[in-house]
This record gives C-alpha cells, structure tokens and sequence, in this order.
C-alpha cells in the first residue's frame, strides 16, 4: 500500500511540474506578446488605433492683405452635419420637422434620409456659419458636425500669380500662399481633439470643450501691393495683350528705395478661386521662370557700367556708322535705312536713337572682364531674391566663353537672358543711387526685414545721377511717347526677337518692352512693361508697352499723389480777338 501510494504521489507531482512548467511558458509567451504589441509592432497598432478614431487639429489659415488693409485671400469654414441613429433622443418624423427649415430641404427627403440603417448619416454638406449655427442651438445629442475650410479670394482674378492658390485637399500652393505657408499655418494654440470614426468628439481629461468649436487661426500677411495700382497694371495690360492678339504681358510697379513691389500684374491670368479649372500654363508664373534677351533696354547697364569704370564720361563722343561687323556677325542700327551714317554722337542720342553701333562703341572701351564684372555686380546670373517661388538665375555666358561677337552683343541686350524681376533689380539700382534692394512682396517688420532685404552698392550715387539725367534728357528732348506733363522720367524702350526653341537663332516673334522711373529728381518709382509676340503693324518698344507705361504711370502719380518735377508746358496763347471796325 505504501508503495502504491508514494507511486501516486510521484506521479501528481509529475503532473504538478508539467502544469507549472506550462504555465510559466505561458506566462513568458503572454510577456513576448504583450513585448511585440507594444515595443517591437507599436506602429501598426497605433495605426490599426488610428482606423478607429480620427485625430483633428482644425485650424484657420491666415488672411492676406494688401498695403492698405484690403482683404485679399481669407479662410471660408463649412460644416456638413451628420446625425447618428444609435443616439436618436427624437423620432425621425420629429428631427425631419424640426431640422428641414433650416436645412432648407423637403422634409419628405429628409425623412426617408433620417430613416437610413446607417451608423452614420451625412444630412447636409458644406452648409454655412449661419446654418450650422442654427442647428447648434437646437442641443440634439445625436447630431454631429464636421468642419473644413475652403481658401477664398474676394477680390477674384487681382494680384492672381501673386497670391496664388492652396489646395487644402492636397495641401500644394503657390505664390505667397506658398512661399509664407509658415507663418500662415502658424497656430499658437490650436483646437486638438480627436473623434471617432462615425464622427463624436472623443472627450478625455484633456480635451477643452471650448476648443472644440473655436477656429483657431494662422498669422495675417500683409502684402507690399496697392489694390488700387494693381487694378490699373491689370486693366491696362490686359487691354494691350488684347488689342494686339500678344501671348502674354506683364507690368510691374516697384518702390526703388525700398524694394517694396506695389503692383505685379501677370497675363494671361487665372481666377484663384476656381484654380482647378484653370489652363497650367495660365498658372505658371513666368515672369519669373522663363527668360528673354532684353534688346535695347540693356543699353542703360551698358552706359552705366562704362560710366562707372570711368570709360567714359557726359561729354564723351562715339562714331556710329551706322553698321558694322564684328566676327562673322553684321550689326546695324534699326532705322539704318533712314540713317545710314549718323557719325559722331552724344550719349544723348544713342539713348534717343537707341543706336545698337554707339552701344557697341562703348562696350568696346571695357574688356570682357570689366563688362562681365559689372554685369554681375548688378545681378545677372543671379536670383534676385524675390519672395516667389520659381524664380530663374537667368543666363549670362561665363567671361571665358566670350568672344569679340558675344561682347558687341552683349552690349545692347542680346547676349544674355534675363527674368524679368532681374532687369527690374538691377534699374532700381540707377534710381536708388547705385544701391540694389532686394525686391519683395511680404510687408517684414524691422527684425525680419534685416534678413530678408539685402542692399548691395552696385554704383556710386555719381553713376547713377549721370545714367539718369542722360535718360530724362533723351525722353524730354525727343518725341518719346513716355513723356509725362508734370515729371522727368528716366526710361528707356526696347525690341528683341525671340529666340528659337532649339536656342539657335531668332525667330520673326518680338518682346516689346519699358523700363523707367520718376520723378526723375527723386526717383520713387520704377515701372517694367513687357509684352510678349503682339502682332499687327508698329511693334516696337514705343508702340506696345510705351503706351502701357504712360498709362500705368499717369494713374500711379494720381494715386500716390506725387509730387511733381516739371513744369508744366505753358499752353499756346490765344490770338487776340480782332477789334471791330
């Protein structure tokens, strides 16, 4: 007996140390688990987490202002309302007659909406303020909300490719939308909380029911642009492009002091508030992508760089021959066929004139070194530092890669290619004394404005008084259709053909541009006009965006009310009446 009872003790405890060993290698499975859940796999739980309830941090984007306080981009919040069937406090029949007049819906097809077998039931999408305001204050308990910004832009096509466009959908923007998303999204305390997926707030120990129905909201942007200019560029240049059937145009109106862009009007353009359906190309902003060779507007840096290495001087004298060759290349003058042989010319008529042989002649008192460093000093090459995206560094030939036809070339605007905010850089140089800032369309406060606004000494102030009065004086003593009855304006037109695709050669196409700036005595602003292929007889530099400019520049002095430089022309006297006899 005792043998077979010390046999069944044994054989229990056998059975004991089986069990226990089981349950400690469970116990060390259940821990390896619990170590992948939670260490090793965290992500895909969370995610797995994430499925169930959806986490929120709604905000307001900030608004953008003009100069003057204009509204010109702003957030617009709709709400679509849900209602949810397991939390029914009412009868369908009892929410249909209560919610349909102010969803403004028949309360049949409300009805047979609430009567759904659904967790969730979508009654109204993309309502307004007011609407869900109105539902708000009925406090039904199974009747959710879930709100979505849309960006707006009020005053519709203005300052489009300046602003440009946020999808919030995909979160993609352009324009300052996208170049100060930053400080736009910038929320210090934004309304975080998180719902599940059938759309109720989830509320723990930290959820602020405040927060849940505040907008939080971005920081404002106020922009350089005047409203009231840009309508003007806008007005103008698109009247122009139609008129003379051009691909494109653009006029920019800049505070040379400054830096500061008060109008940046691009054409074709876009309505920002149904960017979806605009053409890609309309969107583009290509004024600061593509480039061009400037033509006889790049006789202003010509002279300029030659005055400021002490080439030549007001008094300095050139032989125009009205042609001439150079390498394999033959250059003439555009009225050739009129003047074939001007001579001895002033600085003064070369500008008047717009002689491409007086401009070579002077070229040819630097070195390619000399007219390269200049070029550069004035910021051809370079970005000039906009805060746009997009911008193009343009393209200027290293010095090495120069000959004798490249440098003639050079020198009146066809041996680089430009942006067009690089040519507007580089002239605020002539009427901000020789000093280049950084052109700019964000208004900065001082802190930030040392960051972002560079000034670079690009000539002395000698340089760019000399450059200047030769201007004025070119436009006042010729028939120049620039000229303003009450200021001395700086200006220069110009011509180029298009180059071909392939970058060989030139097609029959044209750019018509202007570039200037008055008063001439105390530069305050600058005006760039460029059009691109108009077509139809006259088109010169003077004949498309010279009356552009004048415009532009006529309205600009009105709405800025400068003060005037000149003297008003006396008008022709009357004759005296005849005495009767």
């Amino acid at each position: 007996m005792d043998m077979e009872k010390e046999k069944r003790v044994r054989k229990f405890d056998s059975v004991l140390s089986v069990i226990h060993m089981i349950f400690i290698l469970f116990v060390v499975g259940l821990l390896v688990y619990l170590f992948f859940i939670q260490v090793v796999d965290i992500k895909n739980y969370r995610a797995r987490a994430k499925n169930q309830r959806v986490g929120r941090v709604f905000s307001m984007r900030g608004d953008i202002f003009d100069r003057n306080g204009i509204k010109l981009a702003t957030d617009k919040v709709f709400s679509d309302i849900y209602a949810h069937p397991a939390d029914y406090d009412k009868t369908p029949e009892e929410l249909a007659r209560i919610l349909a007049p102010i969803l403004k819906v028949p309360q049949k097809s409300l009805l047979e909406k609430l009567k759904k077998n659904n967790s969730v039931i979508t009654l109204a999408k993309d309502v307004d303020k007011n609407i869900t305001r109105d539902v708000r204050k009925l406090g039904l308990r199974e009747i959710s909300f879930g709100r979505k910004n849309i960006r707006e832009y009020p005053q519709g096509l203005l300052a489009a490719h300046v602003l440009g466009f946020y999808n919030f959908d995909a979160d993609i923007a352009s324009g300052v939308e996208f170049t100060a998303k930053d400080r736009l999204e910038q929320v210090n305390n934004s309304a975080s909380y998180q719902k599940t997926r059938d759309g109720k707030i989830i509320y723990d120990f930290g959820t602020d029911p405040v927060a849940t129905t505040i907008n939080p909201k971005g920081q404002n942007i106020t922009l350089t642009i005047d409203a009231a200019i840009q309508h003007v560029c806008e007005k103008e240049l698109t009247k122009m492009v139609k008129d003379r059937d051009a691909l494109r145009g653009t006029v920019i109106v800049m505070n040379p002091r400054t830096g500061e862009i008060l109008a940046y009007a691009v054409a074709p353009t876009y309505d920002p508030n149904n960017f979806k359906k605009a053409n890609p190309m309309h969107l583009k902003n290509w004024t600061l992508t593509d480039v061009f060779p400037p033509g006889s507007t790049f006789k202003i840096i010509t002279l300029a760089s030659a005055f400021e290495l002490g080439k030549i001087d007001e008094n300095t004298k050139v032989l125009d021959t009205g042609k001439m060759k150079v390498g394999d290349w033959e250059i003439q003058n555009y009225d050739y066929e009129s003047r074939p042989y001007p001579g001895e010319i002033t600085l003064q008529y070369l500008l008047e004139h717009s002689s491409n042989i007086g401009s070579v002649k002077v070229a040819e008192t630097m070195s390619s070194k000399e007219f390269y460093d200049m070029l550069k000093k004035f910021g051809f090459g370079t970005k000039s530092g906009i805060d746009l995206p997009g911008e193009s560094s343009g393209l200027l030939p290293a010095v090495q890669n120069w000959d004798k036809s490249m440098h003639a070339s050079m020198s009146y605007g066809y041996g680089t290619s430009i942006s067009t905010m690089q040519f507007v850089s580089a002239v605020s140089a002539l009427a901000n004394g020789g000093v280049r800032v950084t052109p700019h369309i964000i208004k900065y406060g001082e802190d930030e404005a040392k960051k972002k606004i560079k000034r670079v000494q690009v000539i002395s102030p000698e340089t760019a008084r000399r450059v200047t009065k030769l201007l004025a004086d070119s436009v006042n003593n010729g028939k120049s259709n620039l000229k303003l009855p009450s200021y001395n304006v700086a200006a220069k037109t110009g011509t180029s053909r298009k180059p071909k695709e392939n970058g060989k050669g030139y097609t029959d196409e044209l750019y018509t541009s202007t570039i200037g700036y008055f008063p001439a005595s105390d530069p305050q602003i600058l005006i760039f006009v460029m059009i691109d292929r108009a077509r139809g007889g006259g088109v010169w530099g003077n004949t498309i965006a010279g009356p552009v400019f004048y415009e532009v520049a006529t309205q600009t002095a009105r709405i800025l009310n400068l003060k005037p430089d000149k003297e008003p022309e006396p008008a022709p006297k009357k004759p005296a009446p005849k005495k009767r006899s």
